[in-house]
């Protein structure tokens, strides 16, 4: 059995064709890139018990959306760590345990679903799944690289691409299987029919002489159900939401798929080189610093190198994540009041399903785009073009609160639009940055290392865009109180300005409210809430275009000798 997973079983046959093992390395990101789509499981989650609603005993949304969070932070580190092993047992052996973890995740996490231990789904999709979302990110990049080694970029964008597009995929997959495996709970007749009893906050029902918890499904709850029904009382757990069965058949469908991903990959044999293929000279030329030499995996960490592009990622992805996290609400809030006819729910869901469109092209393209212009040049773009782009923003919602006219409005989508292709573009082009600093040789190991720049950034991003705006908000309450009648203040909230700390808090007073008892000819701060969050990814943005402008090539006594070359062979 272990032979079969050993390094030397993978070494391709003399006429193998390269281009199998794209569909190999863009499975096995089909897959785990479906962690994106992971909040199509919170309404189901919230609902166990439950079914149409939730009930006493279900599981809170605050309790659940942390899983996500849970898993990227696990993305990181097992790529991390796992980046000497990956060098050390190939692709395959990787890509296997990737498999086992990512589905495994999914069976746990079902079997906590089935038991209602949170604990589990946390461990399995968390923690397990996690894991083998870092495993499966960097399996193949390494491998990739080196068999395109005159296209390095498009190579690893191919790949990358697909996690950017799992999540769309994974969609009506899911969905489908809730409602595949939906059962509705026995339902007995309409409220006015059902005679309900109230203890401790519960409610129950009489059933078969014997008291039973219901819910209570009211008009406005229809609309929130998986799948819609009667308005009326429903038994606590006497149907099934379907997702622990969906987890279930998920992960059996991504075990197959990755396990048969993971066997489809070769590596190259040594010294292999695409036929009528002329290495690069070493150096840099036009931008293209490409070296002919390897540093090992624990010698980057040695060079400066590797902390310039750790940042070049970190600050890349911490402007693209934090604007990406709250995509749907920034739409709303800038052009919701001001274009209220044009932009409402449905648009703005269109806008995040546009987002992932353009965030998984953008991988393909700027990676492959890279291999022409060079990839630091290509940083320098996505920088200096992304500097323009973010200032560009706060100008446009002050246009808009003064003119409201669409043309801002398809500025703005265009602007975002060009932002989250170079959001995608910076993962897809990073390893091939790396291959050209560091050398092919462990490449994928070095890869995972610098990985733990996109955890710091997931936190980073979100931490930072909801607190500024938090602190828009907060100043542009006080701005709009001082501008309103303190009399009409009081019979609009029922309270003095002087309790407006109580009532914010209370969310008695919001921003919208205000607004409807500003003087005429106030300005809606609203559009604006966002601009300090932008300014600062400006300066983000600056600073990471400084770090790619300094780098060069490695010192020459970081690279590998050719004695350890030879007693290291791929």
């Amino acid at each position: 059995m272990a032979g079969l997973f050993s390094k030397a079983r993978i070494v391709a046959k003399p006429g193998f064709n390269r281009w199998l093992i794209a569909p190999a390395a863009l499975g096995i990101h089909l897959c785990i890139g479906s962690v994106y789509a992971w909040s199509l499981f919170n309404p189901a989650l919230i609902k166990r018990v439950g079914v149409v609603t939730s009930s006493a005993d279900d599981w809170s949304l605050a309790s659940v959306v942390w899983i996500f969070t849970v898993a990227i932070v696990f993305l990181g580190l097992s790529a991390a760590i796992a980046g000497r092993w990956l060098e050390k047992v190939g692709p395959r052996m990787v890509g296997f345990v990737a498999a086992c973890c990512w589905s495994g995740g999914f069976f746990i996490g079902g079997l906590g679903i089935v038991t209602g231990h949170l604990w589990l789904l946390y461990l399995g999709y968390g923690v397990i799944g996690g894991c083998g979302l870092g495993l499966g990110y960097v399996s193949p990049v390494g491998t990739l690289i080196r068999w395109f080694p005159d296209r390095r970029g498009m190579a690893t964008g191919i790949a990358i691409m697909g996690f950017g597009g799992g999540a769309m995929l994974a969609k009506p997959m899911i969905e489908g299987f809730l409602r595949f495996y939906y059962r509705a709970p026995e339902y007995l007749g309409t409220v006015d029919g059902v005679n309900l009893i109230t203890e401790a906050g519960r409610r129950f029902a009489e059933v078969a002489g014997t008291l039973k918890e219901v819910v209570v499904i009211g008009a406005n709850d229809v609309g929130r159900m998986i799948v819609p029904g009667p308005e009326g009382v429903y038994l606590v757990d006497s149907g099934s939401v379907g997702v622990a069965q969906t987890f279930f058949t998920i992960g059996i469908i991504y075990l197959i798929v990755m396990t048969c991903a993971a066997f489809a990959y070769r590596v190259p044999p040594e010294g292999w080189a695409p036929k009528g293929w002329v290495p690069p000279e070493e150096g840099e030329h036009h931008g293209k610093m490409i070296t002919l030499h390897h540093v090992d995996i624990d010698q980057a960490l040695k060079t400066r190198q590797f902390y310039q592009l750790w940042i070049v990622l970190c600050f890349n992805v911490t402007a693209g994540i934090g604007v990406l996290a709250v995509a749907k609400t920034m739409m709303t809030e800038i052009f919701g009041t001001t274009l209220p006819g044009i932009v409402d729910l449905n648009f703005a869901a269109t806008y995040v399903l546009m987002i992932s469109l353009f965030n998984m092209l953008g991988r393909f393209f700027w990676a492959s785009a890279s291999d022409y212009l060079g990839r630091k040049t290509t940083y320098y773009i996505f920088f200096a073009l992304g500097i323009v782009l973010y200032f560009s923003i706060p100008y446009t919602a002050q246009q808009v609160s003064v003119n409201p006219s669409v043309v801002w409005l398809v500025y703005f989508y265009a602007a975002t639009m060009i932002i989250f292709t170079m959001y995608g573009g910076g993962f897809a082009t990073i390893p091939a940055y790396l291959a050209d600093v560091f050398g092919t040789r462990f490449v994928g190991g070095i890869h995972g290392r610098l990985l733990t720049a996109w955890s710091t950034a997931g936190v980073l991003g979100p931490l930072a865009i909801t607190t500024l705006r938090e602190n828009s908000v907060n100043k542009a309450i006080d701005s709009l109180v001082e501008k309103i009648d303190p009399e009409l203040f009081a019979s609009a909230f029922g309270a003095g300005v002087n309790q407006l700390e109580e009532l914010v808090t209370a969310k008695t007073v919001t921003l919208s409210k205000l607004m409807e008892i500003a003087p005429a000819g106030t300005v809606d701060p609203t559009p604006s809430l966002y601009n300090s969050t932008m300014y600062l990814m400006v300066v983000l943005l600056f600073i990471a275009l400084l770090s790619n402008a300094f780098m060069h090539p490695v010192h020459p006594k970081h690279h590998m000798s050719e004695e350890e070359l030879r007693s290291d062979k791929v």
